[in-house]
């Protein structure tokens, strides 16, 4: 059983990665024998099996994508403690990886208040910043897990903004990122897989486009009046974010989202 938890926990997060939804698993008999095991592991008041209830956790609900609310804070609370682990090794950079990935699919219908996870998930960030421990899909995902938030709790947004330098973070991962995607392929490669950094671009620039062209169309309209007086359209960033936007950069369904 362990091992097809393992295996299943790898699944799992393929899925994820491809946008694959197993929207039938929730209902299968594999996923109340998880909820059963989850909950057994979870009533043991002793020598509780951390390591395992972590593997389950993460199998569960990366695979159903759906979730009971009366096992959601022990869910988070179990995962955080994984993904607060700062070793650098490859083992436990994967296992970070994989615990903030479970992590991020718990979206912004399900009730979680602050103190079960902003000191926690503010530590992952705020030592990332500093000490570049974790992978740049492990980033990501801390991120999207406290972006899903914003849905429910507008406070967020001081701690986004002013105290986790979002916009700063982005552009700089945005700029690193879009070093190590080959932009100029030849036509002939086009069809082939994206690479795990073109994953991590189109993905980040999914929860922070909207945001991002909601901005530079209001300081667009905000601006019309006074064009002589504002440095960024005689600068022609305008112009430029919107021819940017207009090349064929990403898919053309990327693309139509995005605007």
């Amino acid at each position: 059983m362990r091992n097809a938890i393992l295996l299943l926990k790898h699944v799992g997060y393929c899925n994820v990665l491809k946008s694959i939804w197993i929207c039938s698993f929730k209902e299968s008999p594999l996923n109340k024998i998880f909820e059963k095991m989850i909950i057994e592991e979870e009533k043991k008041k002793e020598e509780k099996d951390e390591k395992h209830l972590a593997d389950l956790y993460e199998c569960f609900i990366s695979l159903s994508f759906d979730f009971p609310q009366g096992l959601i804070l022990m869910c988070v609370s179990c995962l955080l403690k994984v993904a607060l682990k700062k070793e650098e090794d490859e083992e436990t950079q994967k296992e970070v990886e994989m615990a903030l990935l479970a992590l991020s699919c718990i979206y912004s219908h399900y009730e979680i208040e602050q103190k079960q996870y902003l000191n926690e998930i503010k530590e992952i960030i705020q030592y990332h910043q500093e000490h570049h421990n974790l992978t740049r899909l492990a980033y990501l995902y801390a991120w999207e897990f406290l972006i899903f938030r914003l849905d429910t709790d507008k406070s967020l947004n001081e701690v986004i903004v002013n105290e986790l330098y979002f916009g700063r973070e982005a552009r700089r991962e945005l700029k690193e990122l879009s070093k190590c995607v080959d932009w100029k392929r030849k036509e002939e490669r086009r069809g082939e897989k994206e690479g795990k950094e073109e994953y991590i671009l189109i993905e980040g620039l999914q929860y922070e486009s909207v945001e991002l062209i909601s901005s530079i169309t209001q300081i667009y309209r905000a601006a019309t009046d006074n064009r002589e007086d504002i440095d960024m359209l005689k600068g022609g960033a305008v112009d430029a974010v919107l021819e940017g936007l207009q090349r064929h950069t990403f898919k053309g369904k990327m693309a139509y989202e995005s605007l």
